[in-house]
């Protein structure tokens, strides 16, 4: 399963808002599986073909396929999640930031796209007073659908939904 683009991209400015306002106080082993559950059940209740990682730094503390995932959904999380932690922003406004100066972020990069893929999907997981610690992804949708799936998830377990 390939990751799509589709017509609905939010700008720059409204990705960058979105990292800015989503921010967590603090995050444990037991929030990313709290954050994870919500996720998975998102998914379910919409029966989406998603699989849902969580990292905190290079411990992986959450992975979830649903039905109609493949193993290239493994991948497109590794690579997604390798935006993250390289630039410091969700994979998908890295992708747009590029778009938005007329390249690509392969051309730009020259980045391997065995490695990286700035697709939506994977999301920065940031503490106050300590910064980026981890990601939230998700592969198996155009991205960004994934990137919104996401970023619904975080803000409904912000908001004390989970």
């Amino acid at each position: 399963m390939s990751e799509r683009a589709t017509s609905e991209r939010p700008t720059s400015d409204e990705l960058l808002a979105q990292e800015e306002r989503l921010v967590f106080s603090g995050f444990t082993h037991d929030d990313a599986w709290a954050l994870g559950s919500l996720l998975v059940e998102l998914a379910r209740e919409r029966e989406l073909p998603v699989a849902v990682d969580i990292r905190r730094g290079d411990q992986q503390l959450f992975h979830h396929a649903r039905p109609g995932t493949s193993p290239d959904n493994a991948s497109w999380i590794e690579r997604k999640t390798n935006v993250v932690r390289r630039f410091g922003h969700s994979s998908l406004l890295v992708g747009q930031r590029h778009r938005d100066r007329g390249t690509t972020f392969e051309a730009a990069t020259g980045l391997p796209g065995d490695t990286y893929a700035a697709h939506g999907g994977s999301f920065p997981i940031t503490v106050t007073g300590a910064g980026i610690i981890g990601t939230v992804t998700v592969s198996g949708l155009p991205q960004v659908e994934d990137h919104k799936l996401v970023v619904e998830a975080v803000q409904r377990f912000l908001d004390g939904g989970h």
